[in-house]
């Protein structure tokens, strides 16, 4: 059973961390959406305080999330939680109220028709790194997200702090969420996806661009100015702020339908 914290009450929003991260590194923001939300983070398996190193395909690691989490939330997944997020999607159909995605893609890895990503040997040496030190190979890590974005010196001092308060992931659990973003393409989920899709980008991100925004479908679409690849860190108040904006619209729109 994977770890979850819960905060706040309203309708239920469901945040997933990115690679090598942990459920910790998103609670400081997700106390402020709690104001409006119940909000429900989750250490992916291997992660944190989760079990589930063995885990090795991104089907187990959605249906390991399924399991604790209820029916009819949001969710959003930032960057390999977005991938998560699809494949959950994709698992139980009609079981998410809909997804937002922070500097996630359906498609890491750049192809001759998805040229607006990250060439694969990125990945590839992260893979390499991390037989070699996982510790050093995580702090590569929290050093590109932030990298050329604004506030990036205090965005990775409280990267490191939160990442440093739990446990570090479980190698095999590292070595297989590389292979779920060096591997992954989620691009046919977008297309009869069913659900609102929301979508947040940094603006100065070097793992996801905001340009890739042009080719993705959805009911709306951010970039954060001055942002890197994690803007819930960097601009809580705007990322707040937008996900407010855009779920509350959506309701209304539901409820106005119902009626």
């Amino acid at each position: 059973m994977l770890h979850v914290d819960v905060f706040g009450e309203g309708p239920d929003l469901v945040l997933l961390h990115g690679w090598g991260m942990h459920s910790g590194v998103m609670t400081p923001w997700a106390r402020e959406l709690a104001s409006s939300f119940r909000v429900t983070v989750v250490d992916l398996p291997g992660h944190g305080k989760s079990p589930g190193a063995e885990l090795t395909e991104l089907g187990d690691w959605a249906d390991a999330v399924l399991d604790v989490i209820p029916a009819g939330a949001w969710w959003l997944g930032w960057s390999l939680g977005g991938l998560v997020t699809l494949k959950a999607a994709q698992r139980k159909p009609g079981h998410l109220r809909g997804a937002l995605f922070m500097a996630s893609t359906p498609r890491f890895v750049a192809g001759p028709d998805w040229q607006v990503a990250v060439d694969a040997q990125v990945f590839d040496q992260f893979a390499q790194h991390l037989q070699d030190d996982v510790s050093r190979t995580l702090l590569r890590f929290v050093s590109l997200q932030v990298r050329d974005s604004d506030r990036s010196g205090q965005t990775l001092r409280q990267l490191r702090a939160a990442l440093n308060a739990r446990p570090e992931a479980e190698p095999e659990a590292l070595r297989n969420g590389l292979a779920f973003l060096r591997n992954s393409d989620m691009r046919h989920m977008l297309a009869d996806a069913g659900q609102p899709l929301y979508w947040i980008f940094g603006e100065r991100d070097t793992l996801v661009p905001g340009r890739l925004s042009a080719l993705l479908p959805g009911n709306g679409i951010r970039l954060i100015k001055g942002a890197g690849h994690a803007p819930f860190l960097s601009h809580p108040q705007q990322c707040t702020e937008q996900i407010k904006q855009w779920l509350t619209a959506t309701d209304e729109r539901n409820e106005y339908a119902a009626g």
